[in-house]
């Protein structure tokens, strides 16, 4: 019954939020720590943090910690919590992959239609002003980067633009020039 009510609980939380995983958090801490009293609001700003400090988005981890955590405290074996973590996991990512594989279908049924070739057309410079945006504001003085960050940059852009460089290999030298440049 608990695994029934993580998942219930977990998919309603991913279905319902918008704008990423800290828009999540107050979601996720009214009803694991507020309706179900599922764990303390102690627990849960250790389990922020913890979900801060490891990869990822920290909806999904909150939300895999969270489900360990009342398994655990349920006295289950580790097994068990995994199985916890789990369905928390699962629960909060499933709403999103839907729409993303709905979304996907119906692109495959109209890819062909004119409307949607203009809207994309339309939304192509959009999202090119939009990453520039966000490009520009990173770089004002209370942002600036120091010469090193630009270096590192101007290779990469260098490397995908004119050698199409492999994004996986750029990140690899890019991180080892990180550790030798600072």
């Amino acid at each position: 019954m608990i695994y029934f009510e993580l998942f219930s609980t977990f998919f309603i939380i991913g279905l319902f939020t918008f704008g990423g995983g800290y828009a999540m958090l107050s979601l996720i801490q009214n009803e694991v720590v507020v309706d179900h009293q599922w764990i303390s609001a102690t627990e849960f700003t250790d389990i922020v943090a913890i979900s801060q400090m490891t990869p990822g988005p920290i909806g999904i981890n909150s939300a895999t910690h969270i489900g360990y955590t009342v398994i655990e405290q349920m006295g289950y074996s580790p097994f068990y919590c995994f199985l916890g973590s789990l369905t928390a996991t699962t629960a909060v990512v499933l709403p999103s992959f839907l729409v993303v594989l709905w979304i996907c279908v119906l692109f495959h049924k109209f890819k062909n239609n004119i409307w949607v070739n203009n809207a994309l057309q339309w939304l192509k410079p959009i999202i090119i002003g939009m990453i520039g945006a966000a490009a520009v504001i990173l770089v004002t003085p209370e942002n600036f980067i120091d010469w090193k960050s630009w270096l590192l940059f101007a290779a990469s852009f260098i490397a995908c633009l004119f050698f199409k460089a492999n994004p996986i290999h750029l990140l690899i030298a890019g991180g080892l020039a990180g550790l030798l440049l600072w």
